[in-house]
């Protein structure tokens, strides 16, 4: 097993709970080079008084990671499942992906074209790559109904395999995973805008389910109480067109309201194929971190990590490093030719955002 990468702070296990009164909250480049320093910006209204630490983290983001079809092969060697990401991985301070495969062999296939589900094996391989944190509020957690969900949610804590955007009820849906790093406060809510089943697939005081993004007042006061518990709020979404490299207009609209109410950084997956990122004010917006470690055959094969350097609570640079999906589903770094190729179709991603190139000075 690979060894726990030096220097890291301590993670919780368990995510602090949201105010009873969350659910009554009010109305609703070059990609893969590094950027300069952003400015810091003054705090929002929201954000909490004391100054965020002056110390710098190293956070990494990848795509949508399945445990079925062929990556079921990449569990028998779990500390190089993800392949050579995995150095990078485990080099960043905290690490997150979004896991497309609910952890369970038992419920019942809901009415929906794809079903997915894979073994506990899974944590293990996660664990070694270094990642912290997996979203689970995506459109597949629930392919096997409440069952295969609450199983998620009881191997993932057995494994003591921190997880976000799902939980037995609202309250628990839509908390925050909170952590320290450095000194850093983090807060990370996970959210779905897939409209596929959303309103079968919603959390209620009573049901387990995920985080929905639809519901605009419970996203907002999400968002709203992780500022005022954390020095740095992500934001970790699913959405967007399947297929499409540019973000649609219910991105756009949702990620300005994340960056208004104390996001400071609002990122996604879900569309199969890479999209690109920018700045609304001095929040940083990555639209589509593509497919990472993949099942089968997709729109693309174009992936990548991204990894961003955060000083005083904002993103002070960050750098995306391309890369394919290989026949055995493992992401795997490209150069030469390839890399041109993936960067050339960033940058024309990069022309659809409608996002700043550099954060509000």
């Amino acid at each position: 097993m690979t060894r726990p990468r030096l220097g890291r702070a301590a993670r919780p296990l368990a995510c602090l709970a949201l105010l009873t009164a969350l659910a009554a909250c009010a109305t609703e480049p070059q990609p893969a080079s590094w950027h300069p320093p952003a400015t810091a910006a003054e705090p929002s209204a929201t954000a909490s008084t004391a100054p965020a630490p002056a110390e710098e983290i190293t956070l990494a983001f990848a795509g949508d990671v399945h445990f079925t079809g062929r990556t079921l092969a990449l569990l028998k060697d779990p500390d190089n499942a993800f392949g050579p990401y995995a150095k990078q991985l485990r080099a960043a301070d905290f690490a997150m992906v979004n896991m497309e495969t609910p952890i369970t062999d038992r419920g019942s296939e809901q009415p929906k074209e794809f079903h997915f589900r894979g073994p506990k094996e899974a944590y293990p391989a996660i664990k070694a790559a270094g990642i912290d944190l997996v979203s689970i509020a995506n459109n597949h957690t629930l392919d096997y109904g409440q069952i295969g969900l609450l199983d998620t949610l009881d191997s993932a804590k057995e494994a003591g395999q921190p997880v976000v955007g799902a939980g037995h009820n609202t309250e628990e849906a839509y908390a925050p995973y909170l952590t320290t790093v450095k000194g850093v406060r983090l807060a990370i809510v996970g959210m779905s805008q897939v409209h596929d089943l959303k309103e079968q697939w919603k959390p209620t005081p009573t049901r387990p389910g995920i985080a929905m993004a639809f519901d605009k007042n419970l996203a907002v006061a999400a968002v709203q109480k992780a500022r005022t518990q954390a020095d740095v709020v992500i934001v970790f979404m699913h959405w967007g067109t399947e297929g499409q490299s540019c973000p649609n207009g219910e991105q756009k609209t949702f990620a300005k309201l994340m960056a208004d109410n104390g996001a400071d950084l609002v990122l996604g997956t879900h569309a199969h194929v890479l999209l690109s990122d920018g700045f609304i004010g001095d929040t940083y917006v990555h639209y589509g971190l593509g497919n990472f470690l993949w099942y089968s055959v997709s729109k693309s094969t174009d992936t990548g990590l991204l990894t961003v350097v955060i000083k005083n609570g904002k993103v002070k640079s960050r750098v995306f490093t391309p890369g394919v999906v290989s026949n055995n589903g493992q992401p795997v770094p490209v150069t030469g030719n390839a890399l041109n190729a993936v960067r050339q179709r960033l940058d024309q991603a990069s022309r659809c955002t409608g996002l700043a190139a550099q954060p509000r000075a």
